[in-house]
């Protein structure tokens, strides 16, 4: 199973939304109080909080993580890592006590979705970092992932991986081919497809597949989608909404095609190659879960030079051998490409790791959901998809 296709749905899906409110909320944090005392130079440790199966293991032990022991040789600095992240509006709610009232969450760095990271951003609970500090960051980080509508030019996160929400399918038990997501709904489907469940995670693509530009999508827009569901499910054409169980429907055949994330198929094909991933010609989402330093962490500094490490080439290619989601390091290609390991070397064309150009013209960023919109928003998802 990956990491990805742990996120659950969005169960009551406003969580912490009233917070954001309209303007500026009471527990927004001040850009003067976001800073605390570091203490990189003589504390020579960082708490680094991540989401399970989202790190390269060693084969031999589990508990080991190469690339962060290699960083530690390297620069001294001790990394307690934990797999504590299973959801965001879990993890929000575990942290969000101590940010709104201006208090150390007891991590220096910390990987969320880029929805729940618009979130962050807003409410003044994450740091600016130091860009001279991180001179591969500004060098390889993707540039289609440079400026995200949440945060212009990036100042307060860095893609730790990246993805892309499209449409899989058993091509050999279909019979055809799939382009368009307009081709879910045809009658020989019906009953054979599942969405995801979660509104951040299933709206843009089928947005897109009405022809809708995500980056700036309408509340019109919105309603539109949510009235094609609404008459899908009545038709009983929808099997049901999931959240990672769509792995088990697709890979026993009890569905047929489903809208899914780009690193699971890839582990899907590994066992079942008649499994495909389809970026729709209308579009799909391209997303990312980044890397935050939040308010008041003891080692800002060395938080940042981790988040470079990660951004060297090579340190790149080899998170990009065990995650097997879009790398947001376009230059790890390069090495993975020259690699001796023939399976390794094979990576480097797989275009659901290294998206070429003709599929990334089909990707977009869409637009967050903003804090006005999500109770209302969530509540008519919730009901359409029975939640």
């Amino acid at each position: 199973m990956s990491r990805r296709s742990l996120l659950r749905a969005l169960g009551a899906g406003a969580a912490g939304a009233t917070l954001a409110g309209c303007g500026v909320p009471a527990a927004y944090v001040q850009p003067g109080d976001r800073a605390g005392r570091d203490f990189s130079a003589t504390d020579h440790t960082l708490r680094f909080a991540n989401w399970p199966l989202y790190i390269d293991t060693d084969d031999e032990d589990e508990s080991r993580r190469p690339t962060l022991d290699t960083f530690t040789e390297r620069t001294g600095i001790s990394v307690g890592y934990t797999e504590e992240i299973n959801d965001n509006d879990e993890f929000f709610g575990k942290i969000s006590p101590a940010l709104m009232n201006h208090q150390q969450t007891g991590r220096d760095l910390i990987v969320i979705s880029d929805w729940m990271a618009a979130r962050f951003v807003r409410l003044g609970w994450v740091q600016e970092m130091d860009r001279t500090e991180q001179p591969n960051v500004a060098k390889y980080l993707d540039p289609q992932l440079r400026s995200p509508a949440f945060d212009q030019g990036r100042l307060h996160s860095v893609p730790w991986q990246s993805g892309i929400t499209g449409i899989a399918y058993n091509r050999k038990k279909l019979g055809r081919e799939i382009k368009h997501t307009s081709d879910l709904w045809a009658a020989d489907l019906r009953g054979k497809v599942t969405l995801l469940s979660g509104l951040d995670e299933s709206f843009a693509l089928l947005m897109q597949g009405n022809g809708v530009d995500v980056t700036r999508w309408t509340r019109e827009d919105f309603y539109t989608t949510c009235d094609q569901v609404e008459k899908l499910v009545k038709e009983k054409h929808i099997r049901r909404f999931t959240g990672n169980d769509y792995i088990k429907d697709l890979s026993t055949g009890d569905v047929l095609a489903c809208q899914a994330y780009s690193g699971d198929v890839i582990q899907l094909q590994a066992d079942n190659p008649e499994i495909e991933f389809v970026v729709p010609e209308e579009g799909a989402e391209l997303w990312a879960e980044s890397l935050m330093i939040p308010n008041l962490a003891r080692h800002k500094r060395s938080a940042e030079k981790l988040i470079d490490y990660y951004y060297e080439p090579e340190v790149a290619a080899e998170l990009a051998t065990w995650v097997n989601y879009v790398c947001p390091v376009p230059a790890a290609r390069e090495v993975l490409a020259s690699a001796k390991d023939e399976e390794t070397a094979a990576l480097a064309e797989d275009p659901l790791i290294f998206p070429d150009d003709a599929m990334r013209r089909r990707l977009a960023i869409a637009r967050d959901i903003t804090s006005e919109e999500r109770t209302e928003f969530a509540k008519k998802w919730n009901s359409v998809v029975g939640l």
